[in-house]
């Protein structure tokens, strides 16, 4: 029974041992030499001038669930498409029904005004 587990002890061992190999001819390559340039902040151009504990405007989250959403959409669009032939009428109203909701959803992320920026 426990022959059954080797290829996945070796897996395991293999990949912690090529892990290790990395970050060390990493550290080895590229010494670490942190200066002012750096360290900078490099995300937006300049440094922070409020508190990191500001809440986050409503907005911002809603533009993620709705970016969220409609990523879902395509990810079950691939697979409802090579097996409409197979599922039929059935398939074809539930994924209307699918998509009606989603765009009720979208529609009303657009009258709360979550789409319109400032």
């Amino acid at each position: 029974m426990l022959q059954e587990y080797l290829p996945v002890l070796i897996f395991i061992i293999v990949g912690l041992g090529l892990g290790v190999a990395l970050l060390g001819v990493g550290s080895i390559v590229s010494p670490h030499r942190p200066d002012k340039q750096k360290n900078s902040p490099y995300e937006c151009g300049f440094g922070e001038f409020e508190s990191a504990r500001i809440p986050f405007d409503v907005r911002f989250y809603l533009v993620a669930i709705l970016f969220i959403i409609f990523d879902l959409e395509t990810a079950f669009f691939f697979p409802w498409a090579l097996a409409l032939t197979e599922i039929g009428w059935f398939g074809l109203l539930a994924m209307g029904l699918f998509l009606g909701l989603l765009v009720i959803g979208f529609i009303f992320e657009w009258k709360k005004g979550a789409l319109e920026w400032e």
